[in-house]
Formats: structure tokens, C-alpha cells, sequence
């Protein structure tokens, strides 16, 4: 968890757009990891600005693979939905 979120932090980009006007929040982003390990169906589902919601996004879908979830040796699709915090200092 701590490796994932030092990537999200490396990763995102702030929107020059959302940084000019102030916004800032939480936006959540609903995904899936794979049985491979591999991240898919990426999806904002709330977020302050359409810019965060996009920047976010873009973050997720870098991400490396997972591990993916095991269950009696075998692998399993896993949806998650990760809160992704934009402030400004």
C-alpha cells in the first residue's frame, strides 16, 4: 500500500487548468486488477473538476501489475475503488 501510493503521488500530475482556479478534492477511481495483475476498466466515478477526475485516471492506468487476488490457489478479477487526494500548498 505504501509503494502504491508514493507511485499515485510520483505520478499524478496537477492540472495547470485546477491549479489556476484553486480546485482541489478528492476525486475516487474505480478499477479492476486482473488475474494477470494487470489494471483495466479505469473510471473516475466522483470527483470536485473534470480535470482531477482525468489526471487521476492517467495515474491509475500507469500503475505496474499487482498481485492479483488468489483464493484456493486460483486467481480472481478484484474491483477496487482508491480515493486519490489533490491539494494545493
Amino acid at each position: 500500500e505504501v509503494a502504491m501510493m508514493k507511485f499515485i503521488s510520483d505520478t499524478v500530475k496537477y492540472p495547470k487548468v485546477a491549479s489556476e482556479m484553486g480546485i482541489q478534492g478528492i476525486v475516487y477511481v474505480q478499477f479492476v486488477v486482473n488475474k494477470d495483475g494487470s489494471i483495466s476498466d479505469v473510471n473516475a466515478i466522483r470527483g470536485p473538476d473534470e480535470s482531477l477526475e482525468c489526471a487521476a485516471e492517467i495515474a491509475i492506468a500507469a500503475m505496474p501489475r499487482w498481485n492479483p487476488a488468489i483464493c484456493d490457489g486460483k486467481a480472481y478479477r478484484v474491483r477496487y475503488t482508491l480515493p486519490i487526494t489533490f491539494r494545493l500548498y
